[in-house]
Formats: C-alpha cells, structure tokens, sequence
C-alpha cells in the first residue's frame, strides 16, 4: 500500500517536467516571440533620357616610339619617364663632334664652288645675275669686228671688179687691170671668209666656256646641299619630342650608342583620349557617329566623363557576338588614362522608361555573383535577380529583374529566403 501511494505521488512530477517545467520569466517569453521587421518601398518607373550600356577601354590619342634621323653617342637625356614634355622639347642628345666637323668641311667645299662659279663667269664676260651673250666675250666681238671689215673689204673688191669688167667691154681699161681687180675681189672673200670661220670658232668657245659655268652653278648647287645636310645632321642630332605628352619609356642611357632603329623614348599624347568600345550586336542598329557617349572609371566612381562616338567598326566578332566602336574624350588634366577600363553609356534619340529602387534594396550575393533584390506579393518575399544601372542620387536603376511597381525589401534582407513570410 505504501509503494502504490508513492507511485502516484510521483507520477504528477513527472508529467510536471514532461509538460516544461513550469512558466518562464516574461522577459525572455516575449524575446523569443519577436519578429524581424522590414521596411519597404516601390520601385518606381520614370521616363529617362534613351541609352545602352558598353564596356571599353581608353587608349592614347598617339603614341610613337621615337628613334633618332642619325646614329651617334647618347651625351644626355634631358627627360625622365613620366615627364610632360612640349613640342620641339629635346628629349635626347647625341654627341655633336662629327656633325660640326661635317659642317666645317661643307662650308669649306661652297666656298670653293663659289670661286670656281666666279672665275667660269668672267672667262665668259658675266657679272651679277646678267644673261649670257657670246657677243659680250672679248675675243668674239673682236672676231666679229674683224669679220664686219673683211666682208666690206669683200664687197668692195666685187664691186671694183665688176667696173673694171664693164670697163674693159667699152675698151677704157687694159685686160690686165681687170684681171687684177678680180685677183683683189678673190682674196677679199677668202679673206671675209676666213675671218667669218674665226668668228663663229670664238663664238663656239664662249658657248664651251659658259657650258663651265653650268657646271660650276652646278657644283655650287651641290655644296650648298651638303651644307644644308650637314646642319640638318647637327640638328638631328638633338632628338626632340614630335607633340606635346607624356613619356612613358626611355631605354636610352648615356655613352650608349644609338643607330637609326633604336629606340629614344615613347611619348603618348593624351590631351585627347579615345575609349574602345565593345557593344553589343543587339545595338548594332542603334550606334551612330557623333552619339554622345558618358564613361565612368574606377579612379573617379563619380564622375561622369563625356565624350562623342566618332568610329563605329561594321563587323560583329563570330566569337564575342561584339562590334567595336570608338568615342573622343578630351582629357586637359589627364585624368583619364591610357589602360583605364571604363563602364560607358552611349545616349540615344528621345526617352525610355526605366526601373528605380532606393539603393538600399539590392544586395550581392557571393555564391551566385550576382545581385538581387526581395519583393513582396501575397506576404511573401520573392528573391529577384537584377542587373543594376546607373546611381541617380539615393537611387539605382535596376536595367532588368523588376517591371515596375513592386513592393521591394530595403533593410535585413539577410534573414529572408526566397518564399519567406514577410508582414
């Protein structure tokens, strides 16, 4: 009997400690119970200026590596990687000793050409800038003059044979005197004659004396472009830069000796930058020239830069399913680099709707490297994979994943799963 009654005394303790004890504190009771809260807002759908996205990089407007005209020993190098440098600036120069010494010969050499050019002149009676006349040589207008006098002697003796023949028709004078005036008249033309060979022998000599002062107008020529090229030499050997830039490399040192094929330095001109786009083919249609074109770069999250589409290639690659296109940016405080990646947006004619959402709403997920946003229909959250746009203040448009109107999730989305109740 005394067994049976502790059974039953102890079968209510245990039902007690089965049932959980008794009652917990009230402060820990209504911990447990507590919901996590969640705010929310709608994305909203606006109408924005048209545009698509591509993604590119920036390149130098130019970019030339510079060697020297002429070979010689490096004597210094003014500049030093990273270095602005100017137009015409001397980036390197090569030892001037033999261009000097090129110089000095040529100039002797015109001086020569010039005394040759002289002398040639006066053998043919020429002065200053006057033209050639075989009549001005000395010895051809006295060979002339003794010509002139021997052709009137001529004419003259023919014309005292010719009385003397008329006259010995009429009986007035002998036979004999006849024949002599004819014998005077012969000796007179060979004399005109011979004086006439004379002549044209000292005008033939003038022509062969003035063909030595071409030649000599020639050499003088040819001294004075040795000359020219030897100071081009001296000139050459100061290597400067082609357009205002930035030196990005130069191999050149010192005492090395640099041929025409190697290299001074590189220089790249950025005061204007070009971003080479890979787009889409979708847009293949959309893309002109002259189409204004916004980039932003990791350097400057912020900032938009602003450039004009200025090439647009008319092949799609088979294998990336892109065509390359290329904008300007100016670029006066070089903040834009050659290497840079850029995201850009090329900005279309009239307007388009787009998506918005507080940017607190979307999150990015590691494991699927991608970001997403919770909606909310009917209580439950929905998990929405979106492709986020451009940043318009606290806002961020949202290119695909959402329609518009959606009740979106903005705070604790990490203790949310995809069909979570949410009140």
């Amino acid at each position: 009997m005394f067994r049976f009654r502790m059974a039953l005394i102890l079968v209510p303790v245990l039902l007690t400690a089965a049932c959980g004890g008794p009652p917990k504190g009230p402060g820990k009771a209504d911990t447990e119970s507590e919901k996590t809260s969640f705010s929310t807002a709608t994305a909203v759908v606006r109408e924005v200026p048209g545009s698509f996205q591509a993604n590119g990089s920036f390149v130098a407007e130019d970019t030339s590596d510079i060697a020297p005209a002429v070979g010689g020993r490096v004597a210094a190098t003014p500049v030093q990687v990273g270095d602005f440098v100017r137009q015409g600036q001397v980036i390197c120069q090569l030892e001037k000793k033999d261009a000097e010494l090129r110089i000095d010969q040529s100039r002797a050499a015109l001086e020569q050409a010039k005394f040759q050019l002289s002398q040639a002149q006066s053998r043919v009676g020429l002065s200053g800038g006057a033209e050639f006349n075989p009549e001005s040589v000395p010895e051809v207008s006295s060979s002339k003059a003794a010509y002139e006098s021997a052709l009137a002697s001529a004419k003259l003796a023919a014309a005292d044979a010719k009385r003397y023949e008329n006259l010995v028709r009429s009986g007035d004078v002998s036979q004999s005197a006849f024949e002599k005036a004819r014998t005077q008249q012969e000796t007179a033309v060979a004399a005109a004659d011979s004086a006439r060979k004379q002549y044209e022998a000292q005008v033939n000599a003038a022509k062969q004396s003035f063909g030595a002062v071409e030649a000599a107008r020639a050499a003088l020529a040819a001294a004075e472009s040795q000359l020219a090229q030897a100071q081009k030499g001296l000139e050459d050997t100061s290597v400067r830069a082609p357009f205002d830039g930035y030196i990005t490399d130069r191999p050149a040192a010192v005492g090395q000796w640099l041929g025409t094929n190697n290299i001074v330095a590189t220089i790249v001109r950025i005061a204007t930058v070009k971003l080479q786009l890979q787009i889409p083919e979708q847009q293949a249609g959309m893309a002109r020239i002259g189409m204004a074109v916004t980039a932003r770069v990791a350097a400057w999250p912020d900032k938009d830069f602003v450039g004009k589409l200025t090439s647009v290639v008319p092949f799609v690659s088979s294998n990336s399913r892109t065509f390359m296109a290329e904008a300007r940016f100016d670029n006066p405080t070089a903040e834009l680099r050659p290497g840079m990646f850029a995201a850009a947006k090329v900005m279309l004619d009239g307007m388009e709707k787009a998506v918005f959402v507080p940017s607190k709403a979307p999150f990015y997920d590691t494991t699927t490297d991608a970001y997403h946003v919770y909606s909310v229909k009917d209580g439950l959250a929905r998990l929405n994979v979106v492709q986020l746009g451009d940043a318009a203040g606290d806002e961020v448009r949202i290119l695909s994943g959402l329609a518009g109107g959606e009740k979106v999730v903005l705070n604790n989305q990490s203790a949310l799963y995809d069909g979570a109740p949410v009140d």
